[in-house]
């Protein structure tokens, strides 16, 4: 659905969903992506009765650009959609440089996060200089060396749940659709970011690792839940980065589990 924010364009996927008495679930894609990635547990959340706010950030998707150069402008243009929308007690979930903007967010406004889900973080999340230089580049290498460190082993070699379905190749086209300098501008925000400095928050959350997970792995996200009085841990087996794509099923049912949907 589209709405305009400061005189700009921005896009949110709703799940199919049409109504707004639900309580608000924001998700936040990582980087190079967009709300396309959140199609499974959109439509679930949306027909259990949730408002779905499937975001995408400035510069991705549907939304107009420039791409922000930083999590805490992110965290900040969250807040100004959540005012334009009228969204309260939201239910925040974030997938890799998403997990960051949602740990920034809950920190900085704990009166608006009721819950928070990190789904592959890390804190701080370094990106090697060979990535960065390729992403400043537009080189198309950037997008093949982050697909493929972000998939299992399996999921590397092109295997899926859906039959006829390649995980790795579907993720790069996805990636492919990005414009240019939007990719650096995301992992220039990453590396640069500490959501340690924030300190421990008291928002309920739960962080959701893959055990094959090589640009963030999981001993990370348990060192992210430490800073989390109140927080839940889940580690998904034979999974790597990309744990949307390569166990769409086992992320739902942690998701629904943790949410209490009933």
């Amino acid at each position: 659905m589209r709405f305009e924010i400061k005189n700009k364009t921005a896009y949110y996927g709703s799940g199919s969903g049409t109504s707004e008495d639900g309580q608000p679930i924001v998700f936040i894609h990582g980087a190079g992506f967009d709300h396309t990635v959140w199609v499974l547990p959109a439509r679930y959340f949306a027909r259990k009765g949730f408002r779905v706010v499937a975001l995408d950030l400035p510069g991705h998707g549907r939304s107009e650009g420039p791409a922000l150069t930083s999590v805490e402008a992110m965290s900040d243009w969250i807040v100004e959609v959540s005012e334009t929308l009228a969204l309260q007690d939201l239910v925040v979930v974030g997938h890799s440089m998403g997990s960051l903007v949602a740990y920034c967010l809950a920190a900085q406004k704990p009166d608006l996060v009721n819950k928070m889900v990190l789904l592959g973080t890390s804190s701080p999340m370094p990106v090697t200089d060979l990535l960065l230089d390729a992403a400043r580049d537009n080189h198309h290498a950037a997008i093949e060396m982050a697909n493929t460190w972000s998939h299992s082993a399996g999921g590397s070699l092109g295997s899926a749940e859906n039959p006829g379905v390649s995980n790795l190749n579907s993720d790069e086209r996805l990636l492919e659709r990005a414009k240019a300098g939007v990719y650096f501008a995301d992992f220039k925000a990453c590396n640069d970011y500490d959501s340690a400095r924030l300190g421990p928050i008291e928002t309920p959350s739960l962080v959701l690792m893959g055990d094959q997970d090589k640009m963030t792995p999981a001993r990370a996200g348990i060192a992210v839940s430490e800073l989390l009085p109140d927080c839940k841990t889940r580690i998904i087996s034979d999974c790597g980065h990309s744990m949307l794509s390569e166990k769409p099923n086992e992320v739902l049912d942690a998701l629904s589990d943790f949410i209490e949907v009933s």
